[in-house]
């Protein structure tokens, strides 16, 4: 007999801005009990010395979230110079120091140049990643270091806003898999005199930005749990980059079966992915299998389904 979920069967995608010194973990858990939810997961792992966006997915939500996980993101960052920590931000202990020389706003822009586009990068031995199924950052505090491959990542744009004597502040706009803490170690090494973070916020993830970011002081001052989940937005702003073909209830009910459907898939080309609409309820994701032919992805539970999706 499967055992009832507890909590309520809350579903969408609520916008969260991190305060500085939790974790992503145990602010997900809070606002998780906050909302009275079964189920609830957040969509790209901050520091706890980060600040900054952070969707939490809800429910049905939670089956789109690695859309997420793969998009685009946008820092603000500063950086000090002449210092460099075993962390790479200001939690971590000083391990060297050097001179700062120096340096004017061009001789900052022209190190940046070097680090823009595809780069490589190690990840710090202070993240999440796992070896051999322990995190690096619990190894990293016992004093172990483990060889790490280096990645492939896109910094797309990195602006320089402000720059003193000690330091700069940046704007950067870069792929997933970025370490911010990384690059800002690779820049300060170019400047020859090293550096590490003490402040990051994160702006924008694909498509959000932080214009609907929530935090958790306005959440808790919220009166009751309908003025809560009316600041949801809808399951499938998740995937609202993707195409969009809406089907009639002969095609619903055989997708929602686990059964191919014929459809009118217009321009779609075999193993897109698509979203799949019943009018204004939002079923999943299906893909295509041949011209004129979908099969079923990842579907909402019948319930919120006939909901739209909605929280």
């Amino acid at each position: 007999m499967a055992r009832k979920r507890r909590g309520l069967p809350v579903d969408g995608v609520l916008l969260f801005d991190k305060p500085k010194g939790a974790s992503s973990n145990h602010v997900l858990q809070r606002v998780r009990r906050l909302y009275q939810a079964q189920k609830a997961g957040h969509t790209g792992t901050l520091d706890p010395m980060a600040t900054g966006l952070l969707p939490i997915c809800f429910g049905e939500a939670t089956k789109f979230s690695s859309f997420l996980l793969e998009a685009d993101k946008v820092y603000e960052t500063r950086v000090k110079l002449g210092e460099v920590t075993d962390t790479g931000d200001a939690e971590g202990e000083i391990v060297e120091r050097a001179p700062i020389p120096s340096l004017n706003e061009a001789d900052i822009e022209g190190v940046l140049s070097r680090f823009r586009g595809e780069i490589d990068q190690v990840p710090p031995m202070y993240s999440a990643l796992k070896h051999e199924g322990r995190k690096l950052y619990e190894l990293a505090r016992e004093g172990k270091t483990i060889e790490r491959a280096v990645r492939r990542v896109s910094v797309y744009d990195s602006r320089l806003l402000e720059a003193s004597a000690e330091g700069f502040d940046l704007r950067v706009r870069c792929s997933k898999g970025t370490y911010i803490r990384t690059l800002a170690e690779d820049i300060g090494r170019a400047l020859g005199c090293g550096g590490h973070i003490t402040a990051l916020r994160r702006l924008k993830t694909g498509p959000f930005d932080g214009d609907g970011m929530h935090t958790l002081d306005a959440l808790e001052a919220l009166p009751d749990q309908d003025a809560r989940e009316a600041l949801l937005m809808p399951v499938d702003v998740l995937v609202a980059h993707l195409p969009a073909l809406d089907v009639d209830d002969v095609a619903a009910s055989r997708i929602q079966h686990g059964q191919p459907a014929r459809v009118d898939t217009g321009e779609l080309a075999v193993d897109d992915t698509a979203r799949l609409y019943r009018g204004e309820a939002f079923l999943g994701l299906v893909t295509v299998r041949a011209s004129g032919e979908i099969a079923p992805r990842r579907l909402l539970n019948t319930a919120a389904a006939q909901s739209g999706g909605d929280a």
